[in-house]
């Protein structure tokens, strides 16, 4: 199984940047594909970016592209969301979650995903 947990999210201006982290642990979390959701109070959860189990694939909404970078550390472990340019849309609680894949998957929408962490709160005011 795998444990999430979600750290870095807080308050910046628009234009400031934060980086959000995800700590991956667990007996399957070197198996594991990791997405970002996002959910702002009154909205739909949406898929922010993912990332594959070996790092070679990568997905990223349409709004956050050349904003946002997702990357994931050698060892596996620790899955990042790099946000730059923050504007006050982005405001929103960021979940970060996880299924098991093989090496070669990199399917990131319409799939369930079993492990979820707590969330962050990101704020980015004007």
């Amino acid at each position: 199984q795998v444990r999430l947990v979600e750290s870095g999210g807080g308050l910046v201006q628009a234009g400031g940047s934060l980086r959000l982290s995800c700590a991956v642990s667990g007996r399957s979390s070197s198996r594991s594909m990791v997405a970002w959701f996002r959910q702002a109070p009154g909205k739909e959860r949406e898929l922010v970016a993912g990332i594959s189990r070996n790092g070679g694939g990568t997905y990223y909404a349409d709004y956050v592209k050349g904003r946002f970078a997702v990357s994931r550390d050698n060892a596996k472990t620790t899955v990042f969301l790099q946000m730059n340019s923050l504007r006050p849309e982005d405001t929103a609680s960021y979940y970060c979650a996880a299924r098991d894949t093989i090496l070669t998957d990199y399917r990131f929408k319409g799939v369930d995903y079993p492990y979820w962490g707590q969330g962050t709160q990101v704020t980015v005011s004007s």
